[in-house]
């Protein structure tokens, strides 16, 4: 089923994260262990490590560097427990109030005890250890960010009517499939927290809630879109549905059925736009269709745009290959600049989306689709763009592997990777330093402020010496 703004898939379990497992599969469950603790530090999921008298790891939610603190340990494993906070001893000058009453039952927001200063250095920290561990040392790492609050533009509520009868709309709670009932989230931007309590309303009138799944949340510049997943069609609800996006102004989109659901929309098929902004260019706008991907925060990805610009200094006639192109995000500014860009993408329809984006803007961009996991496609790729003067990567949350290892073969000047796993980021980086790219740039862009994800952008140049 194609998603509103498709988030890019999950990060394989680390062992260090969710549920820990016995050695049997069953999660053990204990709160004996009350002894106090020293946090030593934070886990790059964000959670506190202490240690044990006798040595055992600990991570303790929503505990903080330098704080001592009395847990209950809630899941126990061989090599490490998990535990959350009983009673906290001594407190973190880095401690702040969260800024949302849901924290600590909702699963969306694990850092906002954490002050914002903070969790940018503990970002750049978490990038600078999984480089070490590949044998490179970074230094200055530069960061990106926007307001701290209302800036998040897409979301996906989760909707369930509980035993009593009560309609419940909000995220999950952390590693679980519980659904928390949420008031207000501020980290959405404006439009749509507005559209919380009027959706909250609305389910209550349902006959059939229980046929509505989730409801997708979307803003850009001039829009707001109301995906509903509706298992099973009522036509009196969808009545209410219609009122509902008349009074709020809204575009309602739903998707019917179960098994494969199909996309309808109660009015004409709207045109969603992402709006990016140069420095002395028009402005551009792009089109993207309901499971396109798109960036959760505007102001971020904006700079990130102009970043990628600043340090490949576009110019006209530069010739460019853009990798996992997407809409056009960095395709479309660059050739706005007077680049010669080459688009690629895995999916077939993206590079008709970029084609149709180019057109729009009047732009000159050439596209082709390819598999960017597959090393042969990847060497004739890199073989016939052989005189490209950079190569741009902006890859799922799985890497870009088999095009590192192609580049040592076939080097390029400049290469910019954009990554949304750190992980994955240092291994690839890896294949390039050991092939003889030099880090030249290094900047962590806090797409999602008060969480422990991040994105990290990357310059390489390439020493022919």
């Amino acid at each position: 089923m194609a998603m509103l703004g498709k988030r890019r898939p999950a990060r394989p379990a680390s062992g260090h994260s969710g549920l820990a497992r016995s050695p049997s599969g069953k999660a053990h469950t204990t709160s004996e262990d009350t002894s106090p603790l020293q946090i030593e530090r934070l886990a790059h999921d964000g959670r506190g490590v202490a240690h044990t008298a006798n040595g055992k790891t600990v991570f303790v939610d929503q505990a903080l560097p330098g704080e001592q603190v009395e847990v209950a340990v809630h899941l126990t494993r061989k090599r490490f427990d998990e535990a959350h906070i009983k009673s906290l001893l001594t407190t973190s000058e880095q401690r702040v109030t969260p800024l949302c009453p849901h924290f600590g039952h909702c699963g969306g927001c694990d850092l906002q005890h954490l002050n914002v200063a903070a969790q940018l250095t503990h970002k750049r920290e978490v990038v600078r250890e999984l480089f070490s561990r590949q044998g490179i040392t970074l230094t200055d790492i530069g960061s990106i960010h926007s307001s701290d609050q209302g800036y998040r533009r897409r979301a996906r509520l989760g909707v369930k009517v509980d035993s009593q009868g009560n309609t419940r709309l909000g995220f999950r709670a952390a590693h679980s499939h519980r659904l928390v009932d949420i008031e207000r989230c501020p980290v959405l931007v404006d439009a749509l927290q507005q559209l919380l309590t009027p959706l909250r309303a609305l389910l209550g009138t349902l006959d059939a809630p229980r046929q509505v799944g989730h409801i997708e949340l979307l803003a850009t510049a001039t829009t707001q879109v109301v995906l509903v997943r509706q298992l099973k069609a009522h036509p009196h609800d969808a009545a209410r549905w219609q009122a509902f996006a008349e009074q709020q102004q809204v575009v309602l989109g739903t998707w019917l059925g179960r098994e494969t659901p199909a996309l309808h929309w109660n009015d004409a098929v709207p045109v969603l736009e992402e709006t990016l902004a140069l420095d002395g260019h028009p402005p551009l706008t792009l089109a993207f269709s309901p499971g396109d991907f798109l960036q959760v925060n505007a102001p971020v990805n904006q700079q990130m745009v102009a970043q990628v610009i600043q340090w490949l200094a576009v110019k006209p006639g530069q010739k460019l290959l853009d990798l996992f192109a997407g809409i056009g995000n960095f395709s479309l500014p660059m050739a706005a600049v007077g680049a010669d860009v080459h688009a690629v993408e895995g999916n077939p329809a993206m590079v008709g989306r970029i084609a149709t984006n180019a057109q729009r803007n009047q732009l000159m961009v050439s596209g082709q689709q390819a598999d960017l996991a597959d090393p042969f496609s990847v060497n004739a790729l890199l073989t016939e763009h052989r005189a490209s003067d950079a190569v741009v990567l902006d890859p799922p949350r799985s890497g870009a592997e088999a095009i590192c290892q192609a580049l040592a073969r076939h080097p390029v000047p400049k290469v910019v990777y954009i990554s949304c796993d750190p992980a994955t980021l240092a291994r690839d980086a890896a294949h390039l330093v050991h092939a003889g790219y030099r880090v030249k740039q290094v900047v962590v862009a806090d797409m999602f402020l008060h969480t422990a994800h991040l994105e990290t952008l990357m310059l390489f140049e390439f020493d022919a010496g």
